[in-house]
């Protein structure tokens, strides 16, 4: 079954998989989001990047 989770999808769409797996895997290591406040930020520039492309 190919199912592939719609905020992959358009996460994907933005070019920023790769950092949104970085903060996931981040959060799953430390158990703790606040501890990957780097990560989240990268993911979070990526993102605002994309939007002002659109």
């Amino acid at each position: 079954n190919d199912v592939v989770d719609p905020v992959i999808r358009m996460v994907e769409k933005t070019g920023c998989l790769e950092r949104h797996y970085r903060v996931q895997e981040c959060i799953s290591e430390k158990q703790d989001w606040r501890q990957c406040q780097d990560e989240v930020k990268d993911f979070k520039k990526c993102m605002n990047e994309y939007e002002e492309r659109k």
